[in-house]
């Protein structure tokens, strides 16, 4: 497959000294863009995945029915938090 390029990004003087200062040894500028812009597209999918499980996992409970309310599992969490006051 043939390779792309990526659009070229105007940046602040200051930022691109950073950036030249922060290279590993025989790293160059491209490969640390390269590397930044891969590492957010990974974590943008990884959001993406993480969003949809949880939206599929309320489905789920909904249709089960055996969720339990908001207000339910804050009591639940008080007691806990009184009991813990107690014992200290």
């Amino acid at each position: 497959m043939k390779s792309a390029t990526i659009p070229p990004v105007r940046v602040e003087p200051a930022l691109r000294q950073e950036m030249e200062l922060s290279l590993e040894h025989n790293e160059s500028l491209a490969s640390l863009v390269e590397t930044a812009v891969r590492n957010e597209v990974s974590r943008r999918q990884a959001k993406v995945e993480f969003t949809r499980r949880g939206l599929a996992s309320i489905e789920h409970t909904v249709a089960a029915g055996d969720g339990i309310t908001a207000e339910n599992l804050i009591a639940k969490l008080e007691a806990k938090l009184a009991a813990a006051k107690l014992r200290a």
